[in-house]
C-alpha cells in the first residue's frame, strides 16, 4: 500500500512513462491487454476466494458477473484494437477542394479510476482494459470495502502489467481525498452520488474531464402475463435481476417493482414460489446470494426493515443474520412511498412492490423521480414499449430481461442525469479515454481569396454562396451575373 506521501513520486513516473510515448504503440497496448488476459486466467481461484471473503459469492455468480465478463472484453479489445486506434476520414465540401480531414484518436494521458466495492475486480479493470487499449497510463485505486479484493489487484497487477505505466495504489478515504487533489486527465469513477459530488467538485479545480457511474432506483414494470411459460422465465429473470446481483447491491439491480393492481396477487405468488425455488429455503446455507458487504450497510438495510410502516408491508422473508451480514430475499407490498426505502437506493435484498391503478401509470411515476441508470419492462405490450422509450429518460430500458445489457459490448452502458453520465464499455471504453482529434490538410495550389479582407460587397456574395454549397450561384456572382441583394 502506498503511503500519501510516497504518491508523488509514485505519479511522476507514471507521466514520464506516458511522456515517453510507449503507452501510445500498439504493441504496449497489446502486450498489456494479453497480460490482463493471462492474470484472469491464472489469478482465476484467487479472485474466486476474495470474492468470497469479501462478499460472500458464489464462485459461479462470480465468473458470470466479473471474470467471463472481463475476458469477454478484453478479448474484444484484443480483436479490435487495430481498427480502434486508426484514424478516419472525414468528408469535407467540394469548396474545400484541394483539403483532406480526419478524426485521429489520441489517449489523454494519466487517468485515475475509483472503483466500487460490489464488482471489485469488474468495477476495477473494466476501464482498465478501455484506459490501455486507448494508450493511457493509469491508476487504479480499488475500493477499500472489499480489501481481499483489493489486496489481490494490488499483488498482481504489478506482475502481470507494465509496473511503471499502470499502478495500483490502495488505501481509505484519505488516500482517496489525496488523489482528488493531484492532476490528471481523466478521472473515472465508480460509486454513489454523494461521493460522485466531491469527485466532480474536486476534478473543477483542474478542470478535469470526469466519468461518473453512478446508480439510483431502478424500476421494474411487470405487465400481466397470461402463458405459464412466460410467467416463469420473467418471474426467474426479475428475480434474478434483483437477488441474484450481488444480494441487490448493485447499481443496475432492479430497485421496485410497478404492477397493475389486479395482477399483483399472481406476481407475489409467483415471486414466492421461485425465490424458494432458485435460492432454497436457506439461502444463507445453500450460498445462493452474496451477503452484505459489512455491519454499516447491513445496520443501513436492517434500520430500512425496522421502520413499523415498512415491517407491516413484509409478504415475504425479512429474516437478519447480524453474525453473517446476511438478509434473507424479502419481498414488500405497497410500504409507503416516503419512507427511505422508496426515496433512497436500497442496495440490497429488499424488493418493494408498488401497485397502480394501470399499468400506463408508471411511466408518470417513474417521471416524478430522478432519471434510473436502468429501466426493465416486463411485457408484451409494443404500445406500452414505444411509450416507454419515447417519454421516460433512463440510462438504459430493457425489455424482458435484467442486468443483461451490462454484458453487452456494442452498446453503452452509463447513466443520465443523477444516475450518472460518460459511458463505457466496448468501443465505448476506448471512446472514454481518448480524445478524437481533428485533422486538416490544406494544399497551396488554390486560396479562397474572398475570406481575407479588406471588405465588400462582392466578396460577401461569395462567401454567402460558399457557406450556402451554392456552386452554380458562386460561378454566378464571380462571373458578375448575379448580385448581392
Amino acid at each position: 500500500m502506498a503511503e500519501i506521501e510516497n504518491l508523488e513520486p509514485d505519479l511522476e513516473e507514471l507521466r514520464e512513462s506516458y511522456r515517453s510515448g510507449k503507452t501510445k504503440e500498439a504493441s504496449w497496448r497489446k502486450s498489456q491487454l494479453k497480460g490482463l488476459l493471462t492474470l484472469l486466467k491464472e489469478q482465476e481461484k484467487d479472485i474466486f476466494k476474495a470474492l468470497e471473503q469479501d462478499l460472500g459469492k458464489h464462485y459461479a455468480e462470480s465468473y458470470r458477473d466479473e471474470v467471463g465478463t472481463l475476458t469477454k472484453s478484453v478479448n474484444l479489445a484484443l480483436s479490435s484494437l487495430k481498427d480502434w486506434m486508426s484514424s478516419r476520414k472525414a468528408k469535407l465540401p467540394i469548396a474545400a477542394f484541394p483539403s483532406t480531414a480526419e478524426v485521429f484518436p489520441e489517449p489523454l494521458g494519466l487517468v485515475l479510476i475509483i472503483s466500487s466495492w460490489n464488482f471489485p475486480f469488474g468495477l476495477s479493470l473494466e476501464p482498465v482494459i478501455g484506459a490501455i487499449a486507448a494508450g493511457n497510463s493509469v491508476v487504479l485505486k480499488p475500493s477499500e470495502l472489499a480489501p481481499a479484493s483489493s489486496s489481490l489487484l494490488a499483488k498482481t497487477i504489478p506482475t502481470y502489467l507494465d509496473k511503471k505505466a499502470v499502478k495500483v495504489i490502495e488505501g481509505g478515504a484519505a488516500v482517496g481525498e489525496h488523489l482528488l487533489r493531484c492532476k490528471w486527465d481523466k478521472i473515472f469513477f465508480t460509486g454513489n452520488v454523494r461521493v460522485g459530488r466531491i469527485v466532480m467538485t474536486a476534478a473543477a479545480n483542474h478542470l478535469t474531464p470526469v466519468t461518473l457511474e453512478l446508480g439510483g432506483k431502478c424500476p421494474a414494470i411487470f405487465d400481466s402475463f397470461s402463458s405459464s411459460w412466460d410467467k416463469e422465465m420473467v418471474i426467474k429473470r426479475v428475480l434474478g435481476g434483483k437477488f441474484g446481483a450481488c444480494a441487490g447491491q448493485a447499481c443496475i439491480a432492479i430497485d421496485y417493482i410497478l404492477v397493475q393492481e389486479g395482477f399483483a396477487p399472481t406476481l407475489l405468488e409467483l415471486l414466492r414460489n421461485m425465490t424458494k425455488k432458485m435460492f432454497g429455503e436457506n439461502p444463507r446455507e445453500t450460498k445462493s446470494m452474496a451477503r452484505i458487504i459489512n455491519k454499516q450497510h447491513f445496520l443501513r438495510l436492517k434500520n430500512i426493515l425496522d421502520d413499523p410502516s415498512v415491517q407491516s408491508c413484509i409478504v415475504h422473508g425479512g429474516g437478519v443474520d447480524e453474525d453473517n451480514l446476511f438478509i434473507e430475499p424479502t419481498i414488500l407490498m405497497n410500504p409507503p412511498l416516503k419512507a427511505s426505502i422508496m426515496t433512497d437506493e436500497i442496495f440490497g435484498p429488499l424488493l418493494p412492490i408498488i401497485t397502480l391503478k394501470k399499468i400506463e401509470d408508471s411511466i408518470e411515476f417513474i417521471n416524478s423521480r430522478p432519471k434510473a441508470l436502468a429501466i426493465y419492462v416486463f411485457t408484451k405490450n409494443e404500445t406500452l414499449k414505444r411509450r416507454i422509450i419515447s417519454e421516460t429518460s433512463s440510462g438504459s430500458v430493457t425489455f424482458n430481461d435484467a442486468i443483461i445489457q451490462y454484458a453487452a459490448d456494442t452498446i453503452p452502458f452509463g447513466g443520465v442525469g443523477e444516475s450518472g453520465f460518460g459511458r463505457y464499455h466496448g468501443k465505448f471504453s476506448f471512446d472514454t479515454f481518448t480524445h478524437e482529434k481533428a485533422i486538416l490538410r490544406r494544399s497551396l495550389l488554390t486560396e479562397f481569396w474572398f475570406r481575407f479582407p479588406p471588405w465588400n460587397d462582392f466578396k460577401l456574395a461569395l462567401t454567402k454562396s460558399a457557406y450556402s454549397f451554392d456552386y452554380f450561384g458562386f460561378l454566378l456572382v464571380l462571373m458578375g451575373l448575379k448580385k448581392n441583394s
